[in-house]
């Protein structure tokens, strides 16, 4: 499996929904969470994408100066971006990050931010012109002159000058969970990504979605989007995830809830129906918590637990078909260390998300200036057989 980390570029803290324990997401904060995720061996970092957000173009164009191999799952938006400009940018950030750029489809699923944005279709409209958008936005990529004239684009000579290093075009990643947002992705992209559901429901959308595109002729990959909470011991994983909700109020989980109930995004309400709202019901499967839901938008479920743990409903997930985990956790520079720490030596990862360089310079304080760590005890136990 190969895992990825997330840039906070809406905000960050110690707990939801409160200003207690908050931290400003600068600059030269989401460097430190890119460094540190490069250093420790993730293979990629998610960047987030709406009016909430920073720019996840402009973002990434900061952060691949200052990392090595981390690769950037960036947000194209159909209908906010024509795909003649979109396949631009993406050969350009593709070029300029030596193959590090991942391209993540994200239609939208509020209609009140997406009126603010200018864009006014229905759900499966705004679905139909996706597909118009990839079908152009590949074809581009691919060096192709593109003449099209669909529902609702229309290009004429479009064509990509300067060519992406990866071929034919960045990989690109896609959740969705209408009829509509399937067929797109069956139809076009790499990578199918699900928010954190229990398996049952995973392994319907993965079986679903393996059929669909294989009357496309296609063969999918897929992901999924948690956040973790993982601690030595079982009692205090679940004790830091109380603790995470420790300042929601009854008001500020009905203000979230109601947002969420006016979108029309099928995944989000497969995210609301997990909880309802409701604190007594957020335990929702072995080690997955729906307790981040109940005001975060998206992604609202977590792996809790000892690493022992936490990797078996990884390696679950993993025997269904997952490959890629998109993980997460407050406050994300911390917990980027607490996750590789505790528990990528749980987990058989894929080469680009190793855990920790080759070399060791050093890894743990030197004891007594002169050992190594672990060595100590070799050291002693030669001196007994002496």
């Amino acid at each position: 499996m190969e895992v990825f980390w997330f840039i906070p570029t809406h905000g960050d803290g110690r707990h939801l929904g409160t200003q207690e324990g908050a931290r400003a997401v600068s600059f030269a904060y989401c460097r430190q969470i890119a460094q540190a995720a490069d250093e420790l061996g993730f293979g990629g970092v998610l960047l987030p994408t709406g009016k909430s957000c920073e720019d996840p173009w402009v973002v990434a164009s900061t952060l691949v100066p200052v990392t090595k191999k981390l690769k950037f799952l960036v947000a194209v938006r159909p209908g906010l971006m024509s795909p003649t400009t979109a396949a631009r940018m993406a050969a350009t950030l593709d070029r300029f990050s030596e193959g590090r750029l991942l391209i993540n489809v994200v239609a939208g699923g509020d209609p009140v931010e997406m009126a603010g944005e200018g864009l006014f279709l229905d759900h499966d409209k705004r679905y139909g012109m996706t597909d118009e958008f990839l079908d152009i936005w590949r074809k581009e990529m691919k060096g192709e002159q593109v003449d099209y004239e669909g529902k609702h684009l229309k290009v004429a000579g479009g064509k990509l000058l300067y060519p992406s290093v990866q071929k034919p075009h960045p990989p690109l990643y896609f959740g969705g969970s209408s009829q509509a947002a399937m067929e797109v992705a069956a139809e076009h992209v790499d990578v199918y990504l699900t928010w954190g559901e229990p398996l049952e429901q995973v392994k319907e959308k993965i079986a679903v979605m393996t059929s669909r595109a294989e009357a496309h002729g296609r063969k999918l990959r897929f992901g999924i989007r948690l956040h973790v909470i993982v601690r030595p011991t079982e009692e205090e994983a679940w004790a830091a995830a109380d603790e995470l909700i420790s300042h929601l109020d009854d008001e500020t989980i009905q203000a979230a809830q109601s947002i969420f109930a006016r979108m029309d995004s099928e995944g989000q309400r497969r995210m609301s129906e997990l909880h309802g709202g409701d604190r007594s019901k957020l335990v929702i499967g072995p080690n997955l918590w729906a307790g981040i839901g109940l005001v975060r938008g998206g992604a609202g479920t977590a792996l809790v637990g000892s690493p022992e743990n936490v990797a078996e409903r990884m390696r679950e997930y993993e025997a269904l078909g997952i490959e890629t985990f998109i993980l997460s956790g407050y406050p994300h520079l911390e917990e980027a260390y607490r996750t590789a720490e505790l528990l990528f030596p749980q987990l058989n990862l894929a080469p680009a998300s190793s855990g920790h360089p080759a070399y060791v310079s050093p890894f743990g304080e030197m004891i007594a200036s002169n050992l190594l760590p672990g060595a100590a005890k070799t050291a002693a136990g030669h001196r007994e057989g002496a």
